[in-house]
């Protein structure tokens, strides 16, 4: 499956919902929030998905896009395991450049179980 241009969460004001009114899970290497857009919400058949890295947290511009490609490899290869009508957030944090991929895939698609 592809990661296609409606599936990015782009806007300021939709990221900043979704940290303000999402719930948070811990998954150690990164942290997901999710939160279930409303009616008032561009309509959607699937999910959307932002990821983010800072420099306080990951490093310097080379591991924060590396991260942030990571991420959203994990998201494009499990989109199906998310919720449909879904937005996350995906905050990357030092240990994703250090742990196996697929160690981040198994990590994911547990986030998305608990998000239901």
């Amino acid at each position: 499956m592809r990661f296609r241009p409606e599936q990015h969460l782009r806007r300021q004001g939709d990221i900043r919902l979704v940290r303000e009114e999402g719930n948070r899970l811990d998954c150690r290497s990164f942290v997901v929030w999710a939160r279930r857009r409303g009616p008032d919400q561009p309509p959607a058949a699937g999910s959307r998905m932002a990821a983010v890295a800072s420099i306080a947290a990951v490093g310097p511009a080379v591991q924060r896009n590396r991260a942030k490609r990571r991420l959203r490899e994990v998201y494009r290869k499990h989109q199906s395991q998310v919720p449909a009508g879904f937005d996350l957030l995906v905050v990357a944090r030092s240990a994703v450049n250090r742990r196996a991929f697929a160690e981040l895939e198994r990590t994911f698609v547990e986030a998305c179980g608990r998000i239901a």
